[in-house]
């Protein structure tokens, strides 16, 4: 009886740390840090959380995660495709702008954000500077919106024909 029940302790042992590996592989590939996630743009996750919003600055985002890591709210942004060797400025400062709004909704400051391509994620440290690059960007896009000037980009055809604005797009391609 002892060995049986030794022998079952073992087994559930040996697959309890199987199921632990196999469970940091997925959180890896799915391009999510340690932590806990605390907002997910993800119905796997269960519903999908509402946008954060600053009223101030007319600003809304969804981040595709945010993870508490040592009481600090750290956004995540997933993007599909393979990594360049550097992130696209766009990328950045999509996740810039998901650091603000975390700042401004839940008035902590994040350190850094992730942005993870399907095979390199790259940790953009949120700084003073890269928040004033984007505040200045705000006012630019939000200028243009203002004298009308305001166009969207088509120098990529392929993200064009996959937009989901497409149908009601005046400037699709």
């Amino acid at each position: 009886m002892t060995a049986a029940f030794l022998y079952v302790a073992v087994l559930l042992a040996v697959l309890a740390v199987g199921l632990f590996i196999v469970s940091h592989r997925m959180q890896r590939s799915a391009g999510m840090p340690t932590g806990r996630v605390v907002y997910s743009d993800s119905n796997l996750w269960g519903k999908v959380e509402e946008p954060l919003y600053d009223r101030q600055l007319s600003l809304t985002g969804r981040p595709d995660y945010l993870v508490s890591q040592s009481g600090k709210m750290v956004p995540v942004e997933v993007k599909s495709s393979g990594a360049p060797n550097a992130p696209r400025e766009g990328h950045v400062f999509q996740l810039a702008a998901y650091c603000l709004l975390v700042e401004r909704t839940w008035h902590q400051r994040p350190p850094h954000g992730l942005l993870h391509y399907r095979n390199r994620t790259f940790a953009i440290d949120y700084t003073r500077e890269l928040e004033n690059r984007l505040l200045d960007l705000i006012v630019d896009i939000r200028h243009q919106e203002r004298m009308g000037e305001a166009g969207r980009s088509h120098a990529e055809p392929a993200r064009c024909a996959k937009c989901g604005y497409r149908d009601i797009c005046d400037q699709r391609l």
